[in-house]
């Protein structure tokens, strides 16, 4: 598989806190990577330079070998990102197939957006009846779909997804992932998991990047990471997942001494 996103050494500082330190990596076309870390870690930060909506103070994105500091509608098409509340990200008053549409009209002003929509809503698992639909009027996950399908509308070679299933009841969650698991299939889209959930990134990522204090302390493919760990930390988060037996007291302690 091809590279299509390279992160070298990105650093980005808030006063005097360093949100990311040093962060390196890259992603394959249609290769799934976990970044995963407890709040505070990073991940969203590096997210978000990714993106293009944060920059930093050192280091370097490069998506198909273009450095990320290219014409601005370009670097939009190029990498998109799916935000964990879709109810925050659209527009309250427009209606799914119109936020769509406006999207196509922006990007691709020649081409056919009704077919275009229609397509995408399908790829998603939408009917023609959630095109007239407010947001107010579907429900979270089709929300998601519907944040799912405006992303992948300027056919992205990188789709950023962060915590994008954490605010869905389970059931939901695994339908996502399995929706985004037959996209990538299809299309050959990349994507950027930013998640906290483990189990997330167990179903749905080929490898892992493990951050803590803005820094990469452990990445591997990601039955290896999880199931063999070599840094204290990444064992600290696999260990802190209730299970049958688990001792929050030990894990508290063992915080303690990593800290």
């Amino acid at each position: 598989m091809n590279e299509v996103l390279r992160v070298d050494g990105l650093v980005k500082s808030y006063g005097t806190v360093r949100a990311v330190d040093g962060v390196s990596f890259t992603l394959a076309r249609g290769q799934s990577l976990g970044v995963v870390g407890e709040s505070g870690s990073g991940k969203t930060t590096t997210a978000r330079i990714i993106v293009g909506l944060e920059r930093a103070d050192a280091g370097r994105v490069t998506v198909e070998g273009r450095d990320r500091a290219t014409a601005r509608l370009r670097r939009a098409r190029e990498v998109q990102m799916v935000f964990q509340d879709p109810f925050l990200s659209l527009d309250p008053r427009i209606p799914a197939g119109s936020a769509l549409r406006e999207t196509l009209r922006l990007h691709f002003p020649r081409r056919d957006h009704r077919a275009r929509v229609a397509e995408l809503l399908d790829l998603v698992g939408l009917g023609e009846r959630a095109a007239s639909a407010l947001p107010r009027e579907l429900s979270g996950g089709q929300r998601q779909r519907v944040a799912i399908a405006r992303a992948l509308a300027v056919e992205p070679a990188v789709l950023v997804l962060d915590e994008a299933v954490a605010a869905l009841d389970v059931s939901v969650q695994a339908q996502i992932l399995t929706l985004l698991a037959g996209i990538r299939a299809e299309t050959g889209v990349g994507y950027v998991f930013i998640t906290h959930d483990l189990g997330v990134v167990r179903a749905v990522t080929d490898d892992l990047v493990v951050m803590r204090h803005g820094a990469v302390v452990e990445r591997g493919p990601t039955g290896k990471v999880l199931t063999s760990p070599e840094h204290p930390y990444t064992r600290l988060l696999l260990d802190s997942v209730p299970r049958p037996g688990w001792d929050p007291g030990r894990i508290a302690a063992a915080r303690r001494t990593l800290t």
